[in-house]
């Protein structure tokens, strides 16, 4: 496949999208009584169907296994312990895929089942795999069908402690779906839920040139009823996609058609538009790994990272916060303790609260195994956001 493109407009997405992500929450696949939403459903296959024969690789992200399962057992109230969620995904998980590739395979498509978990993007070796493994089977033809694996994995299902360090890479589909995007370099993501897309008040937003603080805070209205990522997490996951150079739509999934009306360019749902994109490596610090620790820097620090792409010296660290090892990612945060950067570090969690506040000199007199003169080397600094960034480049080789 060429280069990835760099969709501004929706009149450009029928000419460019060439490799396009399809995000179906619950609420598109399910009907009001729990069960399948047949005539949709089958809509949806006929659309990705005629996406291949155009020649364009497609990806799909389906929820619903939970879901599924729940109807086959007879659960019909809300279940909160992650043991029963789990084993309707156990259950839900087989019925969910034997549609796709049932329904694939009498058109001759074929399909393969491709299920994740936060340490398939935490652990660098085993997402470079993975983005082998997705390109591999889009050069063969092949449609990837890709679910977090709730049967073993419990990200999504359980609540993280607000005071935690924790940052999880997904915790839901939408951003599964942002972080397939950003690592096989999708042109376009098509998020499809139970909504038209996202508003400001009444009025939809059908354009958003980039995801701003006000931007998010449209998240507070949020009007998705079905499945368990809202409109806060479909945000951050468009915040994803869009930063790694993909275009994003978010579009009511109930709509007749919706798929090749979108990409046909029409004037549905919300647009976001693309940004220059992390290098491949940088891209994996920012978005794609778990965190579970933080830097709090002084504000000469966070300058000379933002303004000057410099590494983190042990000088400008005020507080080390958690526990990490030698080459583990941890958020970098303001004096504010507003994340604004992540990185992969030098030293642990031990030798790092040894050295901090400290001059580099130092470092022998403090570590015995001594590594590097900074906390974290400049290339290894990932920038999140809306923040400078100095060196993104969209066309970078890495991984």
């Amino acid at each position: 496949m060429s280069e990835p493109v760099f969709i501004t407009k929706r009149s450009e997405i029928g000419a460019q999208a060439k490799r396009v992500v399809i995000k179906l929450g619950t609420s598109a696949l399910m009907d009001d009584n729990g069960g399948v939403a047949l005539t949709r459903f089958h809509s949806f296959i006929q659309s990705v169907a005629k996406l291949k024969t155009d020649k364009r690789e497609v990806l799909l992200v389906s929820s619903g296994a939970i879901g599924f399962g729940a109807l086959r057992l007879g659960i019909t109230q809300k279940e909160e312990l992650v043991q029963v969620k789990q084993a309707c995904a156990a259950v839900g998980q087989s019925r969910l895929m034997s549609l796709w590739s049932d329904a694939f395979e009498k058109l001759g498509l074929i399909t393969a089942q491709v299920l994740l978990t936060e340490e398939d993007f935490s652990n660098r070796k085993r997402y470079l795999n993975l983005r082998g493994t997705l390109i591999k089977l889009l050069e063969l033809g092949v449609i990837p069908v890709i679910n977090e694996n709730d049967t073993v994995s419990t990200e999504e299902l359980e609540v993280l402690d607000p005071t935690s360090y924790r940052r999880v890479n997904f915790g839901d589909n939408d951003k599964l779906s942002a972080l397939v995007a950003s690592k096989i370099e999708a042109d376009l993501l098509i998020t499809l839920t139970d909504v038209d897309g996202l508003y400001s008040g009444n009025e939809l937003v059908t354009f958003v040139e980039r995801i701003t603080p006000d931007i998010e805070k449209l998240a507070r209205s949020d009007r998705s009823k079905v499945g368990r990522g809202g409109m806060k997490t479909k945000l951050e996951a468009a915040s994803i996609a869009t930063h790694s150079g993909c275009a994003v739509v978010m579009a009511n999934g109930k709509l007749p058609g919706i798929v090749e009306r979108v990409i046909a360019g029409e004037d549905l749902g919300s647009f976001f538009m693309p940004e220059p994109s992390l290098p491949g490596k940088r891209r994996w610090i920012a978005y794609a790994t778990t965190v579970t620790a933080a830097l709090v820097v002084n504000a000469g620090a966070q300058r000379a990272l933002l303004e000057k792409q410099a590494s983190l010296l042990p000088v400008g660290v005020l507080d080390v916060r958690g526990q990490f090892e030698r080459g583990d990612v941890v958020s970098i945060l303001d004096e504010n303790e507003q994340e604004f950067a992540r990185g992969i570090v030098n030293y642990s969690s031990t030798e790092a609260r040894k050295i901090s506040g400290k001059h580099s000199e130092k470092i022998d007199e403090l570590i015995e195994n001594r590594n590097y003169d900074a906390l974290i080397k400049r290339e290894n600094i990932a920038i999140l956001g809306d923040a400078p960034h100095g060196d993104r480049n969209r066309n970078s080789q890495e991984g």
